[in-house]
């Protein structure tokens, strides 16, 4: 494994300063019915649009600037895979506009990164506690599952992903 400024560097949104505009975007995600190359045109069959990368964050975040939705602390006593006292939970309670499901991956207009999830490859792959909550963390980019989304390895397999539907104003 690369030191961990560089695998932070990999996975995790730049510190940045956007501007957006005013979107609608669902609050539930929904899971895809098709290839998720294919996601853009039947969403825009229906007058909308995947989210980008900046604003699935943000609806994520509630627009703040923590590394988690609910703060910059996680608890490095146990893992998130399982923990019902987690702090994600807490925080689905306090900005119910964005919810994240706990094992589904969304994708957003960028094929390069899939958002979300709940840290089940870091579990599974033995990374530690911390590297296990990276997953979760509002600006976690996992370009290796999104490799695995768009790529000969997730054909047929497009129903373990969602994305969230966006109606731009």
């Amino acid at each position: 494994m690369p030191d961990l400024r560089t695998h932070l560097a990999r996975i995790l949104s730049a510190p940045r300063s956007v501007h957006l505009d005013t979107v609608l975007m669902a609050v539930e995600d929904e899971t895809l019915t098709e290839p998720p190359a294919d996601i853009p045109a039947a969403l825009s069959a229906r007058g909308l649009r995947m989210p980008s990368p900046d604003e699935w964050e943000h609806a994520c975040g509630a627009g703040s600037n923590t590394l988690f939705r609910w703060g910059d602390d996680c608890p490095l006593d146990r893992i998130p895979h399982g923990d019902d006292t987690r702090p994600a939970q807490r925080a689905e309670r306090l900005r119910p506009a964005h919810r994240l499901r706990h094992l589904p991956a969304e994708l957003t207009s960028d094929v390069t990164a899939v958002h979300g999830g709940d840290g089940g490859e870091s579990v599974c792959g033995g990374y530690g506690h911390l590297l296990a909550w990276l997953p979760l963390a509002t600006a976690n980019r996992n370009p290796e599952m999104a490799e695995f989304a768009y790529g000969p390895d997730g054909e047929g397999l497009y129903n373990n992903f969602s994305t969230r539907p966006v109606l731009t104003l």
